[in-house]
């Protein structure tokens, strides 16, 4: 499966030349494992890979006893996985390294040695338990690895010349006409079904079956909880209850995140912990509340007014709707058809999040409910801040609409409260692309291009 990751990889190798390993972490079953392995047998002479979900203690015992002496590390390490290490030629992979910690911390001392080169993967980089008793080693360059984004959907899928078509009108205004509107809608769809996750994305492409892609995603779902029962030790029930309600609370209007609904007395303090271990371990994507546009939204942010996303849109669905243990059909078609009367609103607010962050942007949202001051009263669903800051003009305000009859009140309102700090206002919408009255509207399938 074609993913934007290996260009990464490629990228990592050409230009460090081993001055540092690389360390990719992401979600579970997200394909880290995968592309590292095809990369290595691609661009490498030989590569050991160290799986340490199954590694045995002669392994880990080298790193205890034979950091000072890494000829003779090197010599076993080869000698047990019968494969020849070349200098400059060969690739050492730590997959799954945030279980053995003593093997990241390790890092400093091979990348110094300079003979070979370093990739980590895991999950939960930075889980509490995952970090102590290290030093983090300042050798790593760090990269996030995420669900397949839309193009690598389409590619997945045979189609390797959609998107290019979108960037294109993306970057002349133009819409697409009606046609290649109507034939972007439907991947579109099919990716808001089908979701990133590799596993679920190949049964797809294969076998066009959304039973057999939603048991799959189910199987995910199933390991995630296995996960916070495991790891997220003393919380992990606050932790497994804010997972349950995600879809409940994504359905709300605002789709704040409200700890009432979880337990009548809940404070933030006492979640707080859980939120962020949803979001550590990539399971969740959060949203916070800025409550000005201005240059710097992380400064104006109120770390207690968030929203809390699935950071998989597919495993977002077969999670909201389970109560047959399995996602109907029925309602992949209404889906499918744009026929789905109520939940889209969070479905489509979901894709949005998951698409922005897998095009590098961190997450906010503009909310006042001012009692007193009805032009005060406003929600702008994204901030985003434009990669070329100047004085003024540097934060562009996102609606996101999941049907054809809409208003835009708040963003209205918005623009006139803001007028100096704003730059271009977007709604994403199911439509074609228009411009009007200031307002750039964008199909849903462009939100990678912001």
């Amino acid at each position: 499966m074609k993913r934007k990751m290996y260009a990464e990889l490629e990228r990592w190798k050409q230009e460090e030349q081993g001055r540092t390993a690389l360390l990719i972490d992401g979600a579970r079953r997200v394909g880290k494992s995968y592309i590292v392995e095809k990369f290595a047998k691609a661009e490498y002479k030989s590569y050991i890979m160290i799986d340490f979900n199954r590694v045995s203690e002669e392994v880990t015992g080298l790193f205890s006893a034979y950091l000072e002496d890494l000829d003779t590390f090197f010599l076993y390490l080869s000698s047990y996985y019968n494969v020849k290490l070349y200098e400059r030629d060969s690739l050492i992979v730590l997959d799954e390294v945030q279980l053995y910690p003593r093997a990241r911390a390790a890092i400093k001392y091979l990348v110094a040695d300079g003979r070979y080169d370093y990739i980590e993967t895991g999950s939960l980089m930075s889980i509490k338990k995952n970090v102590q008793d290290i030093v983090i080693p300042s050798e790593e360059r760090h990269l996030s690895m995420y669900p397949l984004d839309f193009e690598e959907f389409l590619w997945a899928l045979d189609n390797d010349t959609l998107m290019d078509l979108i960037r294109l009108r993306f970057k002349e205004k133009k819409p697409l006409g009606q046609a290649l509107h109507r034939k972007s809608m439907d991947y579109f769809r099919q990716y808001l079904i089908v979701g990133g996750m590799p596993q679920a994305v190949d049964a797809y492409a294969s076998t066009r079956d959304f039973a057999r892609v939603d048991r799959i995603k189910r199987d995910i779902l199933s390991l995630y909880r296995a996960d916070i029962v495991k790891h997220a030790e003393g919380y992990e029930m606050k932790v497994e209850q804010i997972f349950d309600d995600i879809p409940a609370q994504l359905q709300k209007h605002d789709r704040k995140f409200k700890l009432a609904s979880l337990h009548k007395e809940a404070r933030f303090r006492e979640y707080e912990d859980a939120l962020f271990w949803l979001g550590d371990a990539m399971i969740a994507n959060l949203s916070y509340n800025s409550s000005a546009p201005d240059l710097g939204l992380r400064l104006n942010m109120d770390r207690m007014t968030l929203k809390c996303y699935m950071a998989d849109t597919g495993l977002l669905i077969s999670h909201a709707f389970d109560e047959n243990g399995i996602v109907s059909e029925e309602i992949y078609k209404k889906i499918l058809f744009d026929k789905l009367e109520i939940n889209l609103g969070m479905i489509m607010e979901n894709i949005v999040a998951q698409m922005l962050i897998a095009g590098g942007h961190t997450l906010y949202f503009y909310s006042n409910s001012s009692r007193e001051d009805v032009a005060s009263r406003m929600k702008i669903d994204f901030l985003i801040a434009k990669s070329k800051i100047s004085n003024r003009h540097n934060i562009s305000p996102i609606e996101v609409k999941s049907s054809k009859n809409y208003t835009l009140s708040s963003l209205k309102k918005f623009r006139a409260k803001y007028a100096q700090q704003l730059h271009t206002p977007y709604v994403l919408h199911t439509s074609d692309l228009k411009e009007e009255d200031g307002i750039t509207y964008l199909p849903l399938y462009m939100t990678p291009l912001l």
